[in-house]
C-alpha cells in the first residue's frame, strides 16, 4: 500500500526537487570555518518584532507548551520542531533579552558549532541568522571588537555551510526562508557574490510562492504571518542599508509583495484580529498581526485589502456572522506538508465569538493524532463512508488530491464541488448567509452514506438535539435529511500540544442534507428549559 502511495505522492514533485532529493543523499557538505576578511560595519535598523518569550528566568526553555532545563543545542527533547525553535533562536528578540543574556547564549552556542547536526539544519541555521544579525546591529555599541570577531566569523561559516545546503529538494517555506537569510548576509558582510546569488533566488521564490490575492500558497495564515515577518526584516535592512547596484530596485520589488502580504492578512482577520486555523496553524508561534500591521508602519508602508481568490479562501459577514471558508484547491502542489484533506471547511463566529472552528494543530510528530487532525473528519465538511477529501498520509504527505469546481461565487453566496472521494461521489456544496441564518446544503452524486460534520467551540453547550433540531447556548441549528445524529466529546488544540474539550456532532444522511444556523437575537440572554 506503501508503494501506492508513494506513487501517487511522487507524481507530483518538481523534477528539481527528485534530483536533489538523490543528490542530498549522495553528496554530505562538510563543515568548515571561515575568518570574515571584510570590515565589521555599523548598520541602522528600525526596531523589529519582539518575539514569544521562551526563554524562561530560571534558565528554562519553553517551546510549543512544553518545558526542559537546557540540554545541550543538540539534543532531541521533544522532537525536531521543538529542537528547530531552540536552534532558531527567535527568542534573541523576546522583549526583556538583554546583551549580556543573550551574548552568553550565542557564545555558548559557537563553542559548539561544529558538533550541532540540528543547527546546522538549513532551516533553523536561516532563522538563526537573521536572529543573529538583529540581535547584533540592536547592540551594536555594547560589543567589543574581540567578540564581534568571534560572531561574525561563526556567522560567516555557517552562510558559506547554507549556501551548499540550500533546501531545493523541499522548496516551499523552507527555501524562501533560505533565500531571507541568504539575502540578509549578503547586506551584513557586503557580499556582492552573495547578494546577486540571493536576490535572484528570493525574487523566484516570492514570484512562484506569493500568489496574488497576496497569499502564501501553502495556505495557512500561521507561516505566512512568519515568512512576512521575515520579508519585513529583509526589507528593513536593505531600506536602511543600501550599498549595492540595483538595490533600489530590488527593494520595490519587496515592497510590492510586502504590501500584497499585508492585504491578504487583513482581510483574512476576524474583527478581534485572529485568523481561522485552517491547514496547518496554530496560536502563539506567529507574530501577532497586530504587531506586523505596527511593523510595517513603522517602515513606511501603506497597504489595502486585497480580495481573496487565488488562495480558495473566502469571507462571508454581516452584522452577526463572519464566515471563512475554503473552496480551493492545494496550491503548493509539490509541496504540500502543511495541508489538511478539509476541502469546503468553515469556520463561524457568532457576534464575535466563536461557534463552529477548526480542530487546529496540535504536534507534527507522526502519529495518530495527526493524521487525524490533517483527516476530513476533523474538519466542518463532509466524508462518504469514511474516506478523506485529500489523501493525507504520514506526517506531511498528501497523494490524491481533491479538485474543486466553482459554479457560483457571490458576496453572499458559494456553490462548488470536488471529485476528492473517486468513485464514491462527488461532493458539491453551497454556503448562503443571510442577516440572521448560514445556510449549508450538501448533494452526494450517489446512494453511498456520507458523514457531516460539525465542530463546536469549547465554550459551545448543547442544550437539546434531534435529527431536525440542535439547540445550543449560542444558536439554533435547524436541519433535513439527516438519517443519523451522533453527538460526541473532542479535543480542540489552538497551540500546539495544548487541548480544549469541545462537542463533535456527527449527522449521517444519503444525496442530500441541509441545515442552517440561526442565531437569537440576544443570545446573551436567553434561558433555556431545564
Amino acid at each position: 500500500m506503501n508503494g501506492i502511495l508513494y506513487c501517487r505522492t511522487l507524481r507530483y514533485l518538481k523534477f528539481k526537487q527528485i534530483i536533489y532529493q538523490i543528490r542530498i543523499r549522495i553528496i554530505k557538505p562538510k563543515w568548515h570555518t571561515y575568518a570574515f576578511r571584510g570590515k565589521s560595519l555599523r548598520f541602522s535598523l528600525a526596531p523589529p518584532i519582539n518575539k514569544w518569550s521562551c526563554l524562561k528566568e530560571d534558565g528554562h526553555f519553553s517551546f510549543l507548551n512544553q518545558q526542559s532545563v537546557f540540554k545541550g543545542w543538540d539534543n532531541p527533547y521533544y522532537g525536531p520542531l521543538w529542537s528547530y525553535c531552540l536552534n532558531g533562536m527567535d527568542w534573541l528578540l523576546q522583549k526583556d533579552m538583554t546583551f549580556e543574556k543573550g551574548s552568553w547564549w550565542m557564545d555558548c552556542f559557537v563553542k559548539t558549532l561544529s558538533q550541532n547536526r540540528v543547527g546546522l539544519e538549513p532551516y533553523p541555521l536561516s532563522l538563526r541568522g537573521i536572529n543573529w544579525i538583529k540581535f547584533i546591529i540592536l547592540h551594536q555599541n555594547d560589543i567589543d571588537a574581540e567578540k564581534r570577531k568571534l560572531w561574525d566569523d561563526a556567522l560567516y561559516s555557517q552562510y558559506h555551510f547554507l549556501e551548499r545546503k540550500l533546501e531545493f529538494h523541499l522548496l516551499g517555506n523552507h527555501l524562501l526562508e533560505n533565500a531571507f537569510s541568504l539575502y540578509m548576509a549578503a547586506i551584513y558582510f557586503q557580499d556582492q557574490r552573495m547578494y546577486r546569488r540571493a536576490i535572484k533566488l528570493l525574487r523566484q521564490e516570492l514570484l512562484e510562492q506569493i500568489l496574488p490575492d497576496g497569499a502564501h500558497y501553502e495556505q495557512s495564515v500561521m507561516y505566512h504571518c512568519l515568512l512576512l515577518d521575515r520579508l519585513l526584516d529583509v526589507y528593513n535592512l536593505s531600506t536602511h542599508n543600501i550599498n549595492f547596484e540595483h538595490q533600489e530596485e530590488d527593494i520595490g520589488i519587496l515592497r510590492t509583495y510586502a504590501i500584497r502580504m499585508l492585504g491578504h492578512l487583513e482581510e483574512m482577520l476576524y474583527q478581534d484580529q485572529t485568523y481561522p486555523l485552517f491547514n496547518d496553524a496554530a496560536q502563539k508561534m506567529a507574530p501577532l498581526p497586530h504587531d506586523l500591521f505596527e511593523y510595517a508602519r513603522r517602515l513606511g508602508l501603506c497597504w489595502q485589502i486585497c480580495p481573496l481568490k487565488e488562495s480558495g479562501y473566502r469571507k462571508m459577514f454581516n452584522r452577526n456572522m463572519e464566515v471563512f471558508l475554503d473552496v480551493g484547491n492545494i496550491m503548493a502542489t509539490y509541496q504540500p506538508g502543511h495541508t489538511h484533506a478539509d476541502t469546503f471547511t468553515y469556520e463561524l463566529r457568532i457576534k464575535g465569538c466563536p461557534f463552529v472552528v477548526d480542530t487546529g494543530v496540535s504536534t507534527y510528530d507522526k502519529t495518530e493524532r495527526r493524521l487525524w487532525e490533517r483527516g476530513t473528519s476533523a474538519h466542518n465538511t463532509v466524508t462518504i463512508q469514511g474516506k478523506n477529501s485529500s489523501e493525507v498520509w504520514s506526517g506531511f504527505r498528501v497523494a490524491h488530491r481533491a479538485k474543486v469546481k466553482l459554479f457560483k461565487e457571490l458576496s453572499h453566496e458559494i456553490q462548488a464541488a470536488h471529485d476528492g472521494f473517486g468513485v464514491l461521489g462527488i461532493h458539491t456544496r453551497s454556503f448562503r448567509l443571510n442577516v440572521g441564518c448560514f445556510h449549508v446544503v450538501d448533494e452526494i452524486s450517489t446512494n453511498l452514506e456520507a458523514q457531516n460534520y460539525i465542530h463546536f467551540a469549547p465554550n459551545i453547550r448543547l442544550v437539546s438535539y434531534s435529527k431536525e433540531q440542535i439547540v445550543t447556548n449560542r444558536a439554533i441549528i435547524q436541519m433535513k435529511g439527516v438519517s443519523e445524529i451522533r453527538v460526541s466529546e473532542t479535543q480542540l488544540a489552538t497551540e500546539y500540544n495544548r487541548y480544549e474539550p469541545g462537542i463533535l456532532l456527527q449527522m449521517n444522511f444519503q444525496k442530500k442534507m441541509e441545515y442552517k444556523i440561526y442565531t437569537y437575537v440576544n443570545y446573551e440572554d436567553f434561558v433555556f428549559d431545564r
